[in-house]
């Protein structure tokens, strides 16, 4: 009797499970058709996951097939009617709670993967003026983020304000990107350093070891 009250409550348990990651994809799926007109561009079967925060949708370019996690925040700075300055290529997977935040420009290219947690930026909170609060300095350092085709960033992960990050880099969890990872390298640490070029056999320290 036991055991088959347990096989009952494990069917039902899966069953609830499957409906309810069924619902939250066609809420999901609704909304992104719904929103699609207030964006400059929206690619087709994209898919914004509930919740999201979109600021300034009118200025963002969002390519086709991309996804975007829940929890994440997209959000443009400045006029409401001027040109794109967010830009998520195609076929970009975004698994959540991350913030992509652009006031000149920030570019993720095609195909890119972002882990939970990533914050993109291509400004930074002014914080000179002893008097005001950082709240009330408004931002500085405005300088254009690009992100290349096929590259993949870990959770956690911190671009700042005029880094460019090439095809096919990874950058590892928790890093710090403040400077340029060229295309195919491997990078960490805060603030992150390459230690790989990618097919290579051995990391950048090992050579630079034997070099010495």
């Amino acid at each position: 009797m036991i055991g088959r009250v347990r096989a009952i409550r494990a069917r039902l348990g899966r069953a609830v499970l499957a409906a309810n990651l069924h619902g939250l994809a066609f809420r999901s799926k609704l909304f992104s058709l719904a929103a699609s007109g207030g964006f400059s561009t929206f690619g087709r079967r994209t898919v914004l996951e509930l919740p999201i925060r979109i600021i300034g949708g009118r200025r963002m370019a969002i390519g086709s097939d991309v996804y975007v996690g829940a929890g994440s925040c997209l959000q443009t700075m400045g006029e409401a009617d001027g040109n794109p300055v967010l830009f998520i290529g195609d076929g970009t997977s975004i698994a959540g709670s991350a913030v992509l935040s652009a006031a000149k420009c920030v570019q993720l290219g095609e195909r890119v993967l972002l882990a939970r947690n990533v914050y993109i930026a291509d400004h930074q909170h002014a914080f000179d003026d002893l008097d005001l609060a950082v709240l009330d300095q408004g931002i500085n350092r405005v300088a254009p983020v690009l992100i290349g085709d096929g590259a993949w960033l870990g959770q956690n992960v911190v671009v700042g304000p005029g880094v460019s990050i090439g095809r096919g880099a990874v950058i590892g969890a928790n890093s710090v990107v403040l400077d340029d990872v060229p295309a195919n390298a491997v990078a960490v640490g805060a603030p992150a350093k390459v230690v790989r070029r990618l097919g290579d056999s051995e990391p950048l320290g090992s050579r630079l070891e034997v070099a010495k």
